[in-house]
């Protein structure tokens, strides 16, 4: 399976949405991979043993497929609520967060104070880490230079969106300052920062055009059934390029 650069993994991007290729909106996008990270928490952790999910949104469109997630681990009987220091100001995140509204998801008013933060943790038994995707670049700028060490000290387990916040997409996890997830969601296929990641790894995109597929040389594995996800053994990541 091929590991995506940031700069491939922004082409693909641009062709899913190409009206002449995938033809996606972002709404279909968002909808499809928030769905397919709620479906990877809920198989890794049951909502009889850990119901309370604390969905930390960061303000681009990784923040967006966290409140799809929310949403949907609403629907599957889970407890979620959403953190989100930094709301992201068009027009389809004020509808995500509408909708979670609608479900009464609570949603932490927006604060750089981490108090709220840290009464949430206390109340959570799993971090869906839906901060920064793959356009992240270091340094890591207030609130979140504060909140993913608060992350990371709270013990929770932690399932991370494509990528485990504050990892750089192409190499990792090198200034050591990242999330120490427990779990991984890749989306359309795993970033080369993710090489070594060394916890459960599931993959999303179950989408992906054959004609992308190709075009880009990814060798998608097969997906199971009509789930939306498929977990990635080890011998499945070869090659890496």
């Amino acid at each position: 399976m091929r590991y995506l650069t940031a700069k491939i993994a922004q082409q693909i991007d641009e062709e899913l949405m190409n009206l002449k290729a995938g033809a996606f909106s972002l709404d279909q996008l968002m909808e499809l991979a928030g769905l397919a990270c709620a479906q990877t928490l809920a198989t890794v952790y049951r909502k009889d043993v850990y119901p309370r999910v604390l969905v930390c949104c960061g303000p681009g469109n990784q923040g967006g497929d966290g409140l799809v997630a929310a949403r949907h681990l609403g629907m599957f009987g889970y407890r979620p609520t959403v953190y989100m220091p930094k709301p992201g100001s068009k027009d389809i995140y004020q509808r995500l967060q509408r909708q979670c509204e609608n479900m009464e998801i609570p949603i932490i008013p927006p604060s750089t104070d981490i108090d709220d933060l840290r009464t949430a943790l206390h109340h959570s038994d799993v971090i869906l880490d839906a901060i920064f995707g793959f356009s992240f670049k270091p340094p890591i700028r207030a609130p979140f230079d504060v909140v993913l060490p608060l992350l990371n000290e709270s013990r929770l387990p932690i399932v991370s969106v494509d990528i485990p916040s504050g990892w750089d997409v192409e190499e990792g996890n090198n200034l050591g300052v990242g999330l120490r997830a427990n779990v991984l969601i890749s989306l359309t296929a795993p970033k080369q920062g993710v090489i070594d990641f060394t916890g459960r790894h599931f993959l999303g995109g179950r989408f992906v055009p054959k004609a992308i597929e190709e075009k880009f040389e990814l060798q998608l594995p097969r997906y199971p059934g009509s789930d939306q996800i498929v977990e990635l053994a080890s011998e499945e990541m070869l090659p890496k390029y």
